[in-house]
């Protein structure tokens, strides 16, 4: 063997490189890879800290010693997380003023479960770090109201917020938040017990494109009232668990903007509710209702929204008591409609499922859970729906895996995905019959163990068997 032909030059090839080339390849890797390769060579390291602009620190109170030599590594961090510990104390209001000293270019910040942070840590830290803050996230935190205002009036250039699960909040008159320098387009607000403080800022912010509002306590219904008076250009709205009833939702029709709809679990809205959106939001691309209740509503909130709101691309309905009226309508007029997703109903069988599949002639993706359709209801797919891409089928009961062999046989490219029960296969030496339902004829399937997937397609293959698993799967074209 040639010993020269295992010499490795010592020459390094990286280091004419330019860094803006390295930095581009060291943004390429995952986080692991990049401290590795950090550990390479002092070039590689000063390249990697300069081109860093996102960190995610584990905040514990004992980091703070730390936080100095941490940032002056990685002085370009645009984007921050500090996650706590609920069972280690957290980083304190001093430790998040130096933050803000450090990382004067932070744009995104998220706190999650800092418990030991205050009103006061805050209003220190936005003083010095908010201005150029454009996303902010605080879960799990215990400051309040106070602090939050500080977050509105400091950060000039706030454009989403989201807080979740905020402990800190007190009914008080001076503790309402807002209005704020009206810049926010994204608020979200979840799991709060005076969610209803934000009244101000909601109202205040005029450029405000999405809303959502999710199991927080309280009556909404005067709440929204007042905020759709101020701001009608919404274009994204999320309503689930919220007190609300038909008188909310006739507020959210102000709201001519508005495309994006999902209300969930709002027991107390009926089809009055439904027909009032359909008329006054006629731009809606977008409609989610789960009616929790069996009584929420049904044909005719369907009906007006299918009738007035013609622009629909994807419509999910769950626990709505549809039938062939609604469903009929909205085949007809949303000639766009490419996603439908139906669950949860008994209305919902092979009569509908055909109404579907003649009418709906953009539809791409097809979602029926624990409705009442059969075997029979599934075949009018083969030639239904010329756009259908993809058919998930979950929880229902009359459907079995004989259903989804024969629609795969008959449309290959389809792609499906059901929980029917697995029949049993033998892996016994001898010979398997299956009998093609067009036909009498046996083929006979060679007596060779198999694995359960081989088994699948080989079934599909002879013309007869294909089996659904209960997990998640998809069934390949190759077999037909």
């Amino acid at each position: 063997m040639n010993l020269s032909s295992l010499y490795i030059s010592p020459t390094d090839f990286t280091a004419t490189l330019p860094d803006e080339c390295l930095n581009t390849v060291f943004q390429k890797l995952s986080t692991g890879d990049r401290n590795r390769c950090s550990l390479v060579c002092k070039s590689w390291h000063a390249v990697e800290a300069q081109g860093r602009q996102c960190l995610a620190l584990i905040a514990n109170a004992e980091i703070m010693s730390y936080l100095p030599s941490i940032f002056t590594r990685f002085d370009h961090i645009s984007k921050l997380a500090l996650r706590g510990d609920r069972k280690v104390e957290g980083i304190s209001d001093d430790a998040l003023f130096l933050i803000g000293r450090y990382c004067t270019n932070l744009s995104k910040l998220k706190i999650k479960a800092c418990k030991q942070i205050t009103d006061e840590g805050i209003d220190l830290f936005v003083r010095v770090s908010g201005g150029t803050l454009r996303k902010l996230s605080c879960v799990s935190c215990n400051f309040g109201s106070r602090g939050i205002n500080s977050i509105v009036e400091h950060c000039s250039v706030l454009e989403d917020l989201t807080i979740k699960r905020l402990r800190g909040m007190v009914d008080g008159p001076s503790d309402f938040i807002g209005p704020g320098q009206g810049t926010i387009r994204r608020l979200c607000l979840k799991e709060l017990s005076k969610a209803q403080l934000f009244g101000p800022l909601i109202a205040g912010s005029k450029n405000l494109h999405t809303l959502m509002i999710c199991r927080n306590s309280g009556n909404w219904d005067k709440l929204l009232d007042i905020i759709t008076e101020h701001v009608q250009g919404l274009v994204e709205l999320h309503i689930e668990k919220l007190q609300i009833s038909d008188r909310g939702l006739q507020a959210v029709s102000r709201c001519s903007h508005l495309e994006v709809l999902y209300v969930v679990r709002t027991r107390d809205c009926t089809n009055i509710g439904l027909s009032a959106i359909a008329e006054g939001c006629k731009k809606l691309r977008k409609l989610h209702v789960d009616g929790w209740s069996p009584d929420f509503t049904g044909d005719e909130g369907l009906a007006a929204l299918a009738m007035k709101c013609r622009e629909l691309q994807e419509v999910v309905l769950i626990g709505i008591n549809a039938t062939t009226v609604s469903l009929d309508l909205l085949a007809s007029n949303c000639l766009n409609l490419e996603r439908l997703a139906i669950c949860n109903t008994e209305s919902v069988g092979d009569v509908e499922l055909s109404c579907i599949a003649a009418k709906c002639g953009a539809l791409r993706k097809l979602c029926i859970r624990g409705c009442a359709i059969s075997d029979q209801g599934m075949r009018v797919l083969a030639h239904g729906c010329p756009q259908l891409m993809k058919v998930k089928v979950k929880k229902c009961k009359g459907i079995t895996w004989q259903s989804a062999a024969w629609l795969q046989r008959h449309r290959p490219p389809l792609v499906l995905s059901l929980d029917c029960e697995v029949p049993e296969i033998s892996s016994t030496p001898r010979v398997a019959e299956v009998v093609s339902d067009d036909a009498s004829n046996v083929t006979s399937i060679p007596p060779t163990p198999r694995s359960p997937l081989a088994a699948m397609k080989l079934a599909l293959a002879a013309g007869g068997s294909f089996v659904a698993c209960n997990r998640r799967w998809r069934a390949s074209s190759q077999g037909s």
